[in-house]
């Protein structure tokens, strides 16, 4: 992990260096480590050219508007990395399965998603979407260990209570999500959780991999394939995801 945040901090200069905007979506079903992947990847870098957005329930003024109108104030500026953790595809995951939107609302998304992203990427936002995947009895097994840690009470959720019952109903939210928001320009990357550590490592190795900077370990930079596994893969069934 240090020689990798080492390589993290030659990415961030780069980054400042050259103006470029880094964009990267974290979003999976609960407890398979958003929260730990996040922490490793901004331990040692410039918190002033860092930030980590958790958006929490929109307001009703929020809910009134454009639905991607709060998360355009959030996105990366030249020489920023941003971390989303969860992001504007809360519509077609947790909002969908809970009902928390409307189905002309999820139609709508999933229509004009393309084009949005497609928006940023043509204004020179590096854009990485990481969908992180963990298995049922991983998930119960972590969910319970919440319930039980005085330390992560914090994490305990109403939507993570429902997160096991709800399992086929997220499995097909995923699936469906997956399918229609995979394209070149903003491909979709999906990790496999189940080994935290692993799945730390393989996702910055991911990561480092998709930019050029001045001094990387290409040694270093590759993930692997048995956990990071782009869309491409899995549309063909070389791969496939925790059903």
């Amino acid at each position: 992990m240090r020689d990798l945040q080492i390589e993290l901090v030659k990415f961030q200069r780069h980054v400042i260096a050259d103006g470029v905007g880094v964009l990267v979506i974290l979003e999976g079903r609960d407890a398979a480590g958003k929260d730990g992947i996040i922490k490793r990847v901004t331990a040692h870098m410039s918190p002033r050219d860092t930030r980590v957005v958790a958006l929490g329930a929109p307001s009703d003024h929020e809910r009134r508007s454009w639905y991607f109108q709060r998360h355009v104030g959030e996105l990366p500026a030249i020489g920023e990395i941003v971390l989303f953790n969860r992001s504007w595809y809360n519509r077609a995951g947790v909002e969908r399965v809970m009902g928390f939107c409307s189905d002309h609302e999820y139609q709508v998304f999933m229509e004009t998603v393309q084009d949005f992203e497609r928006n940023l990427v043509e204004n020179g936002i590096c854009l990485f979407k990481y969908y992180l995947d963990i298995s049922k009895k991983e998930q119960h097994d972590r969910l319970d260990g919440r319930r039980v840690d005085p330390l992560k009470q914090w994490k305990i959720s109403p939507v993570d209570e429902q997160a096991q019952a709800n399992w086929d109903a997220y499995s097909a939210a995923r699936d469906s999500m997956l399918a229609a928001t995979h394209r070149s320009f903003a491909p979709r990357t999906v990790i496999k959780t189940d080994d935290k550590r692993v799945a730390r490592l393989s996702l910055i190795q991911d990561m480092l991999s998709r930019l050029e900077y001045g001094g990387r370990d290409d040694g270093k930079c590759r993930p692997d394939p048995n956990v990071v596994v782009t869309y491409d893969r899995i549309a063909s069934g070389e791969a496939s995801l925790f059903s």
